[in-house]
């Protein structure tokens, strides 16, 4: 998940955007639809969040970053008090504060915060997306909704051209094998762990940086720095 909600009295539950002035400014393509009902369970979900949250942008969140970079970064799906309500990838939430802060630290972010979509930070040689477009209820897609939005990550990972995808988790790392016509079988995820998928291009995987995994410290910075260092070693 791209987190499980904003922290309690802190700027990241505020200003929020509509989807009017989210997706007004995305086009259609083969890596991104601003109006996809493909799954009909999570199109109903984003229905009723809508209707209880006008404010939100509740629809499909388009990636964030350059259109071609060497660091493609992949997470779950829209977290609802976070991407979700801000129309950005780890914005506004938990999850987003221990990744951007590192993106900041390795020269691959502009700022340490991403608080809205209008916050000013911008993204250097890095791109970040989601396995799921929408927002899933209990924050669980289904292993058919990921399938059904695969199809958007394979086409994103070739106009991308990334040397490095960093999958956030066993979903995505198994959501990117299967876009690159991979077995999951063929590469175990682990922390830490790298995978040769051919043409001049990893992936890395990391547990994700959900609030359960850094509370818990099954993920801490100096695991995410450690990674976050290799990964940046390799692109130079």
């Amino acid at each position: 998940m791209a987190g499980r909600g904003g922290v309690g009295g802190s700027p990241l539950l505020q200003h929020r955007a509509g989807p009017t002035s989210v997706l007004a400014l995305v086009n259609r393509t083969p890596a991104f639809d601003p109006d996809c009902t493909r799954c009909p369970r999570l199109a109903g979900h984003l229905s009723a969040v809508r209707r209880d949250h006008p404010g939100y942008h509740a629809a499909p969140v388009p990636p964030f970053g350059p259109a071609q970079a060497p660091l493609l970064i992949v997470g779950l799906a829209p977290g609802k008090h976070g991407a979700n309500a801000t129309g950005r990838p780890f914005t506004g939430d938990h999850a987003g504060i221990l990744l951007y802060r590192t993106l900041h630290a390795f020269g691959f972010a502009s700022q340490p915060e991403a608080i809205a979509r209008d916050d000013g930070l911008v993204l250097h040689d890095c791109r970040v997306t989601n396995s799921v477009k929408c927002l899933p209820p209990q924050n669980k897609p289904t292993p058919l909704e990921v399938r059904t939005c695969n199809g958007f990550l394979a086409a994103e990972i070739a106009a991308v051209s990334p040397r490095i995808v960093l999958a956030l988790g066993r979903v995505a790392h198994e959501a990117v094998l299967r876009a690159v016509g991979v077995k999951p079988s063929a590469c175990r995820f682990a922390h830490g762990a790298q995978h040769d998928l051919g043409q001049g291009r990893l992936l890395f995987d990391s547990y994700h940086c959900s609030r359960y995994n850094t509370q818990t410290r099954r993920l801490t910075p100096a695991m995410f720095e450690e990674l976050f260092g290799e990964i940046r070693a390799r692109l130079s």
